[in-house]
């Protein structure tokens, strides 16, 4: 039969042991805490700028990339990204130069090859008078236009050509299409050139109707300084990534 002295001897050291015991434990789980959040970090970063790379040949310029709340590294597990969204400043579609585009994409299955399908998407684009005038002037025929204004009250965009004529147009959608429609194109009363109108016709509506990711033109607005419009789309394919990509780890391989 053990001594009270005895017992009271192991009661004292028992208390130091379970301390330590305790602290190795909490040391433990505060490394794996540490090395999880460094790898989510990690694996985050490298995401944003794959996926990016994947949507700057839709959009023709750099964008930058917000992932959702879930966690990269169970995105790693199932391949699936509740939604991304998507930010650009200098957008081009088609011949479009400086769009302003916001766009959020939904259910992304990533494939291992660095495709996938995307189950909706939509966009905002703002479009200014400033835009528009200089990718009107980038075209051959750009230099007889030296100004844009914008009428929101009438819904249209006036070109001044030649510092004479005006050339108004009125763009608007229709069945998920941007339509351009020639208000006025006179000069001194007399009709501009039908290749300059069509010129620009065409460059309007190719800039309007390249739309990324599937998506279809669900509404559009001139404003003050130039038009808004809205885009919407459906289930789309994102196409793989390359064999040298795929061969060099380019792509959304990560996930």
């Amino acid at each position: 039969m053990a001594s009270p002295a005895n017992t009271s001897y192991r009661s004292a050291n028992s208390g130091p042991k379970r301390n330590r015991t305790l602290l190795i434990v909490l040391i433990v789980i505060a490394a794996l805490v540490a090395v999880l959040i460094s790898a989510e970090l990690y694996v985050r970063h490298n995401v944003k700028q794959c996926m990016a790379q994947q949507l700057e040949s839709e959009l023709g310029s750099q964008v930058d990339v917000g992932l959702s709340w879930k966690p990269v590294l169970l995105q790693a597990i199932d391949k699936n990204v509740p939604y991304i969204t998507v930010t650009s400043d200098d957008s081009s579609f088609g011949p479009a130069k400086d769009m302003h585009v916001t766009a959020k994409v939904n259910d992304i299955e990533l494939t291992d090859k660095g495709g996938g399908t995307i189950g909706s998407s939509t966009a905002d684009v703002d479009w200014s008078t400033a835009g528009i005038l200089a990718t009107i002037q980038a075209q051959p025929f750009g230099q007889l236009v030296s100004g844009v204004t914008a009428d929101p009250t009438a819904g249209t965009l006036s070109f001044q050509v030649i510092g004479l004529a005006e050339l108004t147009v009125r763009p608007q959608v229709m069945d998920g299409k941007v339509d351009i429609e020639t208000v006025e194109a006179s000069v001194l009363g007399l009709g501009l050139p039908t290749d300059l109108v069509s010129g620009i016709v065409d460059v309007l509506g190719d800039s309007l109707q390249t739309l990324p990711l599937g998506m279809s033109a669900t509404s559009l607005t001139i404003t003050d300084g130039g038009l808004q419009m809205s885009m919407a789309g459906g289930a789309y394919t994102m196409p793989e990534a390359s064999p040298e990509a795929q061969a060099t780890g380019g792509g959304c391989s990560l996930l």
